[in-house]
């Protein structure tokens, strides 16, 4: 008789392996040229000012990125939802099956609504892009 245990420890050994020797190997054989453009900060697009304590990011980055999870997740619920649906119909009525994604829908639409009448969807450009663009005219 084998222990369980024993698998599971083989494969726990197994998924930090794989990670560190990859990363170990790709540290070896990657070339290393220190330069100031690798070493800015690019993932927002902006350029930064300042301190790295004070950099001011435009707080659209944050509600796009909100604004994508919550209807990210709604993918998530309706997906298996659309799967059961004919299932769902033939076990009870239509009415009974529909109306529970009907109101979720009609809840994320007042949501995106709401978001939209307040700007949180509108892309509001920096007075740097936009004194930037006026050049180019």
């Amino acid at each position: 008789m084998s222990n369980p245990w024993i698998a599971i420890g083989a494969l726990a050994v197994v998924a930090l392996a794989i990670p560190l020797t990859m990363m170990a190997v790709s540290s070896l054989l990657r070339p290393s040229v220190p330069e100031q453009g690798k070493r800015t900060t690019y993932e927002s697009g902006e350029v930064p000012t300042g301190s790295s304590r004070q950099i001011k990011f435009n707080i659209q980055y944050y509600m796009v990125a909100l604004l994508f999870v919550v209807f990210d997740i709604e993918t998530v619920f309706i997906f298996p939802w659309t799967v059961i649906y004919s299932d769902a119909v033939a076990e009870v009525e239509m009415t009974t099956a529909l109306l529970p994604m009907v109101v979720f829908i009609a809840i994320l639409a007042i949501g995106l609504g709401w978001a939209w009448r307040n700007g949180a969807v509108q892309w509001v450009r920096s007075p740097r892009a936009t004194k930037g663009a006026d050049t180019y005219e």
